[in-house]
């Protein structure tokens, strides 16, 4: 019987954290009737109360084909944020990798030290380092364009942590054998640190998409042409006339993240458990 009552209400708690979504996703397949009459007394500034039924009594996919076919707008923001995103991961790839393959596999008198004086920047908010940023980017003269939000993320310091985790696993008994045996470090890092030390990168890779895929406070503080803006920071006009595809724009930027989400889960959990080891 106790189980039954923590079973419903942890289902009753994960219906109300999935209620937004819910609604978002059965939004954008009512029609503008519905949307005007539901949330209308809101939208009007008026003192009645917005009322939502369950399910669209006229669905319709207007929204969507809309949004994919006649918003030029939105898909020139969305393709922003996936080249964002994706040069973002390869850079952390072609940098991060290297950097946490280096702390833990050539370990030496105060190099822990130097490490933990290195994660001392993830704990640092975006905020505290902008200005510094800012600057740094004004010199390299390419504020106003992708590469001011990409390259602070390519060099950011928690995909390092989070892989230095996973390669901290690997015994060292396994690699000093694979030194005596004649095995190169570039090979050793091929062929043992990277088969090895996968879960950390795969879980680094998922997480960081979701961030960047949603993230705010960097392309408003480095770019200025809208034309060069994120997914995440398009926002149509909120009108009476234009609500649907508000929620259709959501769903659709919802997608990618889910999906990678629901495809890396099993890799992040075995990351985030790698990473919440002691040595």
């Amino acid at each position: 019987m106790r189980r039954k009552i923590l079973s419903l209400l942890f289902f009753a708690m994960a219906f109300v954290i999935c209620l937004p979504v819910l609604m978002t996703v059965l939004g954008a397949f009512m029609s503008d009737y519905e949307l005007n009459r539901n949330l209308s007394p809101v939208l009007a500034g008026g003192n009645h109360m917005a009322h939502w039924q369950l399910l669209p009594l006229y669905p319709t996919l207007s929204h969507y084909l809309d949004m994919l076919l006649c918003s030029p707008e939105y898909l020139m923001v969305f393709w922003n944020s996936a080249k964002i995103v994706c040069c973002i991961l390869a850079g952390q790839l072609l940098v991060g990798v290297p950097a946490a393959w280096a702390f833990a596999g050539y370990r030496s008198k105060g190099s822990r030290r130097l490490f933990r004086l290195y994660v001392v920047l993830m704990l640092m908010p975006f905020q505290v380092t902008m200005l510094s940023s800012y600057l740094v980017l004004d010199g390299l003269q390419v504020l106003n364009t992708h590469a001011s939000v990409i390259l602070p993320a390519v060099f950011s310091t928690f995909p390092v942590f989070l892989i230095y985790r996973s390669f901290c696993t690997i015994p060292q008994g396994m690699l000093e054998a694979a030194r005596i045996d004649g095995a190169g470090e570039l090979r050793i890092f091929l062929h043992i640190g990277l088969p090895l030390g996968s879960t950390g990168v795969l879980s680094a890779m998922v997480l960081g998409f979701l961030e960047y895929w949603s993230m705010i406070e960097q392309p408003m503080a480095f770019l200025k042409d809208p034309a060069l803006m994120p997914l995440s920071l398009y926002l149509p006009e909120v009108r009476p006339g234009q609500i649907g595809n508000a929620f259709a724009a959501a769903v659709i930027a919802l997608v990618p993240a889910a999906l990678v989400f629901m495809i890396g889960q099993d890799y992040l959990e075995q990351g985030i458990i790698a990473a919440a080891m002691k040595e």
